[in-house]
């Protein structure tokens, strides 16, 4: 009777989720050659080949997508069983404070994942601008924040820094517009920067929405009648990156900083912080099934 290992399968989705071997390494904090060993014995065990290898860069091949949907249950079904069995001790309520605008895509794969290890705590997801989130934090409103900065910031833990991008409706033309219609919050951290770029390259710009609701700016720009922008790969799927070909200034870098994820704060506290950190480091990475390598 052949028998798939739990171990084995983490360092397979890993592999996916992660982009590669070596990140998937670095997640895992195992050596290249122990995830490499791993997948090998998997695709043994199976007899079948789960990564193409036979162009430059390494993809899951059809047989390694099947194993991943399977996999994932797996794991899903084996951290729930330890969970219920094992953890009665923590219950409770931790508050995380994370902006609107990066909750996606990682804050949903943190909170399925801190459920499953932690089933009876509860996870309150605070969502506001950054400013806000500061002022909560430091008066204890606030377990765990996020906040999206121009640089690092004494007393936080930067886990990600990325891009500022031009953002608009798929297949949209509202970026071409003179002046170019702005769809922006009032105390938005990037406002400044979206300015005094346009400004600097000469380009017209109004504003067209100022607004407190991220909402409101998130369907001014899906509906093709304002731009706006966000840290890349943090968009939602009805919105995209806008590819102006220089048509539009670079946007400089932000940093995402983390606040109460120091040790001391309590074992469901740390957990959670760094569930925050492995997943930040996967945004603006390839996504899920995409070539890997």
């Amino acid at each position: 009777m052949r028998n798939l290992d739990i171990t084995t399968l983490r360092s397979f989705i890993a592999v996916a989720d992660q982009g590669g071997v070596t990140r998937a390494a670095g997640f895992l904090h195992l050596t290249q050659s122990a995830v490499s060993m791993q997948l090998k014995r998997l695709e043994e065990l199976l007899g079948l080949e789960l990564l193409d290898r036979s162009g430059r860069t390494i993809a899951l091949t059809a047989s390694g997508e099947q194993l991943l949907a399977y996999a994932r249950r797996m794991i899903a079904l084996n951290d729930e069983v330890i969970s219920k069995l094992t953890d009665q001790a923590y219950e409770g309520e931790v508050v995380l404070g994370v902006p609107h605008d990066i909750v996606y895509p990682a804050i949903p794969r943190v909170l399925q994942r801190f459920n499953a290890e932690f089933p009876r705590v509860r996870v309150q997801l605070v969502s506001s601008y950054s400013l806000q989130l500061k002022e909560m934090f430091s008066r204890g409103e606030c377990d765990l924040i996020l906040t999206t900065e121009a640089s690092a910031v004494d007393g936080s833990e930067t886990v990600a820094e990325l891009p500022l991008r031009w953002i608009g409706a798929p297949g949209g033309s509202a970026w071409r517009k003179r002046p170019i219609p702005l769809a922006v919050g009032r105390r938005c951290v990037f406002r400044p920067q979206m300015i005094s770029a346009l400004d600097a390259a000469g380009i017209p710009w109004e504003l067209s929405v100022e607004t407190e609701n991220d909402r409101t700016i998130e369907a001014t720009v899906s509906a093709d009648l304002a731009v706006h922008a966000m840290l890349d790969g943090t968009e939602a799927a009805h919105l995209e990156q806008i590819d102006a070909a220089g048509a539009l200034p670079e946007l400089p870098a932000h940093v995402i900083n983390l606040y109460g994820g120091e040790a001391g704060r309590g074992a469901v506290v740390e957990a959670l912080a760094d569930l925050v950190r492995q997943n930040f480091r996967m945004v603006g990475s390839a996504p899920l099934k995409a070539v890997v390598g």
